[in-house]
């Protein structure tokens, strides 16, 4: 069915592929860089940078900080399929 590929190396590819996408950061902006969100490839939040000019706006604060928050997990989320579709691309599976 996969012919001459090894699925223990195809694994063990995937892993190592899969670690390196955790280690990358992506970051992404709103409100013209008055909030900088940043995620690892973990889809966590590792950094919030937010402009003392809204701190005393909380309503404009609460959705630049959404923004920039969902940006960099699509970011991140992009990132993780392109990744798995050329690994799996450059693969000639079934021939």
């Amino acid at each position: 069915m996969f012919g001459n590929i090894d699925l223990n190396e195809m694994m063990q590819k995937l892993q190592e592929q899969m670690q390196q996408a955790d280690n990358k950061t992506y970051t992404a902006k709103s409100g013209g860089g008055l909030v900088e969100a940043s995620v690892n490839g973990k889809l966590e939040v590792i950094d919030l940078k937010i402009d003392d000019s809204l701190l005393e706006d909380k309503e404009s604060l609460q959705i630049l900080i959404m923004s920039a928050v969902n940006d960099a997990i699509k970011m991140a989320v992009e990132d993780k399929k392109r990744e798995a579709l050329n690994m799996f691309g450059g693969m000639n599976l079934g021939q």
